[in-house]
């Protein structure tokens, strides 16, 4: 094993799901290291349970999630917005 592969393996491993929680496929979110920075994935159910298990993923809390939205609003309008607006 690498040091490159050691050290992403330490960092914190994130999921955010983006699917209703009976869907067939799970859409989700998942980051190494950094919430804002993520693929979106999809996979059925029992494969997503899996991934988690193998991943040792950090399921995101609201507060963090909208954080990352709050980031994304700010890269994409150049400054913090409400969600209202």
């Amino acid at each position: 094993m690498t040091q490159a592969t050691s050290s992403l393996q330490q960092m914190p491993h994130y999921v955010r799901v983006r699917s209703e929680p009976d869907a067939a496929f799970v859409e989700f979110d998942f980051a190494i290291g950094y919430p804002d920075l993520f693929v979106e994935l999809v996979l059925p159910q029992a494969a997503f349970v899996s991934f988690c298990d193998h991943n040792q993923v950090l399921h995101m809390d609201a507060a963090m999630a909208a954080a990352v939205d709050a980031d994304m609003r700010k890269w994409r309008y150049g400054e913090s917005r409400d969600q209202d607006d």
